[in-house]
């Protein structure tokens, strides 16, 4: 009976230190839902799912992404910065909404800063520049000669007025002693149609958008933003190495409403990190032809003081404003 007792007990007592620590480990007392401010099949809704499906199984509920379109993720950044602190809830956002909204929009809808706070970046993108495949500019030398005998017809088209590629194609054009007339297009889709078409003479947009059309010789990349070349793309230079001191990139992170309580935002951080250094889900992120990044809420929040720095500059010194 002794040992019936003692085995009884400890298994009690083992089975309660088993709940303990599994209490002490959940950070989620429900469902958490993942909030993307853009329609599904985008890269931001692709990398927020690939984490969802393997974040569920980290935290012990359901993980459900949600899409809340409209006026280019704010809506989304606008519902997320009311979320109560019991409200198992965040967002995956990009600079478009966390950087380039709150300086070019009066009333954004909410302080990028004050409102959110960090949890984990999960993957960067380059962009690159582009030609038509029947144009005669085969890399960025011979452009900028081009350039040099047609001044002032450096005319370069982007996805959307206000977006990252359209303040990359300032950047450029300082780096190149060029002003660019920046064209804005509603979407990628159009930009895309009309460099095919040898309508617009260049285009600047994200890497992953673009690369595709090059793979099918559609059009030409001539370079790219990164500090190296793209792994899918070694026959391409960077801009550096093609003599024009510009590297920059975007990104992709998650983050929590101010009111989530600290330590749920370190420990889904930690989590969503670990998820990111898995071999599977590295090479699912590449194969959306992203990057894909391993950071922490204290990482999260230290790579971004380091993308403020560099981009807010640029937007404030281009004079755009846009309206709601």
């Amino acid at each position: 009976m002794r040992k019936w007792m003692t085995g009884a007990l400890a298994a009690t007592m083992l089975s309660g230190a088993a709940s303990l620590a599994c209490a002490q480990q959940a950070p989620l007392d429900g469902a958490l839902t993942i909030v993307v401010g853009y329609p599904p099949g985008g890269s931001s809704d692709r990398i927020a799912r690939l984490v969802a499906d393997r974040l569920k199984d980290r935290v012990g509920v359901p993980v459900v992404v949600e899409n809340k379109t409209g006026a280019g993720g704010r809506i989304a950044a606008q519902g997320l910065h009311a979320a109560p602190a019991t409200q198992n809830v965040l967002m995956l956002a990009n600079p478009a909404v966390m950087v380039v909204a709150p300086l070019v929009y009066a009333q954004p809808g909410y302080d990028a800063q004050r409102d959110f706070k960090p949890v984990s970046l999960v993957s960067r993108y380059k962009f690159a520049l582009a030609v038509p495949a029947s144009s005669s500019i085969n890399d960025v030398q011979a452009l900028r000669q081009w350039l040099r005998a047609n001044p002032k017809q450096f005319t370069v088209g982007v996805p959307a007025t206000g977006s990252l590629p359209h303040f990359f194609a300032l950047m450029l054009g300082r780096e190149i002693s060029q002003e660019p007339e920046v064209v804005g297009y509603r979407g990628s889709a159009p930009l895309i149609s009309e460099l095919i078409g040898g309508i617009l003479p260049q285009g600047i947009d994200t890497l992953d958008t673009l690369l595709p059309q090059h793979r099918a010789g559609k059009i030409r990349i001539l370079a790219t933003s990164g500090d190296a070349r793209d792994a899918d793309l070694k026959d391409v230079p960077t801009f550096r190495e093609s003599g024009v001191n510009l590297a920059a990139d975007g990104w992709n992170a998650f983050f929590a409403p101010a009111a989530m309580p600290a330590a749920k935002i370190e420990r889904l951080g930690a989590d969503i990190a670990a998820i990111l250094k898995e071999p599977a889900m590295q090479a699912a992120v590449r194969d959306a032809y992203l990057e894909p990044v391993s950071l922490d809420a204290a990482g999260t929040a230290d790579a971004l003081t380091a993308y403020r720095k560099q981009w807010e500059p640029v937007v404030r010194a281009s004079g755009f404003t846009a309206t709601q």
